[in-house]
């Protein structure tokens, strides 16, 4: 599975562009393709963005030209639209009949080919290809006299996950959904409103949580005035906040939909340890977001913790593939066993998720040859069923293993001695929720938002 988006934005502050690149550095997990930065200082929008890091997006020249007292940024990891176009790097900054406007969108429209197509046959012309580009049509397009009409208009349009920052040259917006899948969070800093996709961006700033921005809210900031609107209609709709946030996409020291994601997953991994035990020697994790869970699974079973596998963290995205006679070396590459501590030992390896199986056997398969007696597979989630249409991009449902393969199945496939996966009801029992709180589609199939067949079609294509 993919990383997708982190927005961030500021409002009112000398030192809007800083802030808002650190508040992206802080979120590079949610999406490491590319990075972009607007910012206005009240008269016109500027903005640079680029494809990388955001460390390498941004240097001291390119951040002392973003002068303004405004600012909206985003990481971005494609789910919709080609990634190596640069007219899909966001934010996207518009220029229309009332002025300027840029947008910051994380999350994925199960509508989006169905109102391109229509705003085509009007005459919009888009130069990228994502769906973030549809709402900017929507907005420029509507007929609605005052700016928050028009927003209001073309939200009211969309089906399935946004959650939005909106800057034009007087006014920063944030949108979210009413089903809630993307998380949101609003806070302050020294004054200036701030909003960011996980509080962890916060801490880095010295900023100060303050609330969630709700499923269906839309919150305006102009004149320094923070105000809070509902978007009509949203109160028909069930709260579905993606749940995979918790599992695998938020980092741990995060506050998302209300929650510490570092309690929640290691209550995932207390739970785990309880559904299913084993006699073992050692819980060791598949870093990174295996640790929480595997630390609550070793306090909760009385087996020691150890990290008996090391990952390497400069490993990028850019890796160059080895040939077919070395295709273990991938795996080998990011994370190295510590045979000291393996040796002659029964193991409990935890990890948040089985996709298609391949990376566990071999992580089992190397613990194996650095010396392990059994390696028993844990997961801190149910079985990946169904693909996510909604800003998770995951494989079709043919590739996922747990579609087709009973556990049993799936256990003998990555050669282990025995495999539990989290229950359904544990997962949700962990975050103090229910499933009318959130999204379990890639579990069960239920999905929140009906998918048009022609996007399930066209997702068996990529």
């Amino acid at each position: 599975m993919k990383e997708y988006c982190g927005i961030f934005g500021i409002y009112d502050n000398p030192n809007a562009a800083y802030y808002t690149y650190l508040g992206l550095y802080a979120l590079q997990h949610r999406g490491q393709e590319s990075a972009g930065i607007a910012v206005t200082d009240g008269k016109r929008i500027t903005y640079y963005r680029d494809f990388g890091l955001v460390s390498s997006v941004f240097k001291s020249d390119s951040l002392k030209k973003l002068t303004g007292h405004t600012a909206i940024g985003h990481n971005r990891y494609s789910t919709s639209g080609a990634s190596d176009s640069p007219d899909n790097i966001q934010p996207i900054v518009v220029s229309y009949k009332y002025g300027q406007l840029a947008i910051a969108h994380n999350g994925n429209l199960v509508n989006a080919l169905e109102l391109r197509e229509k705003l085509e046959e009007e005459g919009s012309i888009f130069r990228g290809t994502t769906d973030s580009e549809v709402i900017v049509h929507l907005i420029v397009k509507s007929r609605k006299k005052k700016f928050l009409e028009k927003l209001i208009d073309a939200l009211s349009k969309l089906k399935g996950a946004y959650s939005l920052l909106v800057m034009t040259n007087k006014k920063l917006i944030a949108a979210r959904d009413p089903w809630g899948f993307r998380p949101l969070c609003m806070g302050e800093l020294n004054g200036s409103p701030v909003f960011a996709s996980e509080t962890c961006a916060f801490d880095l700033i010295g900023a100060r949580y303050i609330r969630d921005v709700e499923p269906g809210e839309i919150v305006v900031v102009e004149n320094g005035k923070v105000s809070s609107l509902r978007l009509p209609g949203s109160e028909k709709c069930k709260k579905s906040q993606c749940i995979f946030e918790f599992i695998y996409f938020a980092r741990p020291d995060s506050r998302i939909f209300g929650k510490s994601v570092y309690e929640v997953r290691k209550e995932f991994g207390r739970i785990l340890a309880r559904e299913y035990p084993v006699e073992a020697d050692l819980v060791i994790p598949v870093p990174d977001s295996g640790v929480v869970p595997a630390l609550g699974y070793s306090q909760e079973s009385g087996i020691p913790f150890e990290m008996g596998l090391i990952r390497n963290h400069y490993v990028g995205r850019t890796f160059i593939k080895p040939e077919q006679k070395m295709r273990d070396i991938g795996v080998k590459v990011k994370l190295n066993p510590i045979p000291e501590l393996l040796k002659g030992k029964r193991i409990v390896v935890i990890d948040d998720s089985i996709v298609r199986g391949t990376t566990s056997r071999k992580i089992i398969r190397m613990l194996r040859e650095a010396g392990a007696k059994e390696v028993h597979m844990r997961i801190s989630s149910p079985p990946t069923k169904w693909p996510c249409y909604f800003g998770i991009d995951t494989p079709t449902r043919d590739q996922l293993i747990a579609s087709s393969y009973s556990v049993e199945e799936i256990c003998k496939f990555i050669e282990a001695d025995s495999l539990g996966y989290l229950s359904l009801e544990g997962m949700l029992e962990a975050t103090c929720g229910s499933r009318e709180e959130f999204c379990t589609a890639c579990f069960d199939g239920k999905y929140p938002v009906d998918v048009p067949e022609r996007i399930v079609e066209q997702s068996k294509k990529k």
